[in-house]
């Protein structure tokens, strides 16, 4: 990264990877995306405030979505770190919390906090498919990526019938075969 000029060089990068996620609108969950993507690939010259990262994007004319023209700062607590699914027990978890907040927004007619969960679920798809493609990773990892990619669009699909389908999937000869014994609790 440290080619010319670094600022032009980090949004460059900002934007490549901004490209990778494949989203029609940045949100506070994207751009915080792209700074742990940021910092994951290019270390400590890849740090990056989210406010940066929405000026470059905003000024190469993608769309984004401050957290003020929403309100969806509001939810931040709620969903703060909810995306971090190392192995298929945290991916589990994390479809959990997703649930366990779709549920609490719905019995509170809350649309802005349902959409946020949908949101939220959508990047957390992105982001594992991403990882699963990325010919860098381990294949063993990718693998597990693409499964929680799976996770994440069933449940996106049908959040009712999620917990049923991933019972039933994770008695799947394919699914024992490939991640047998790291199958996730209640398997």
């Amino acid at each position: 990264m440290s080619t010319g000029n670094s600022e032009t060089s980090k949004k460059e990068l900002i934007l490549a990877v901004a490209q990778e996620l494949g989203t029609s609108i940045f949100t506070a969950a994207e751009i915080e995306q792209i700074r742990r993507q940021m910092l994951v690939r290019f270390g400590g010259e890849g740090k990056t405030s989210p406010e940066q990262i929405a000026d470059v994007l905003a000024e190469s004319g993608l769309p984004v979505q401050r957290s003020t023209d929403s309100g969806s700062e509001r939810y931040e607590e709620e969903f703060r770190d909810l995306l971090h699914f190392a192995t298929l027990e945290d991916a589990e978890m994390c479809l959990i919390r997703l649930d366990e907040l779709l549920r609490k927004f719905r019995e509170q007619v809350d649309r802005a906090g349902e959409a946020r969960v949908f949101e939220v679920a959508r990047l957390g798809h992105r982001r594992a498919m991403m990882i699963s493609r990325n010919a860098k990773v381990d294949p063993e990892k990718r693998a597990e990526k693409e499964e929680v990619g799976r996770w994440f669009r069933v449940w996106l699909e049908n959040p009712e019938a999620f917990f049923d389908w991933l019972e039933l999937r994770k008695q799947a000869p394919d699914f024992r075969q490939r991640f047998g014994q790291r199958a996730p609790a209640g398997s």
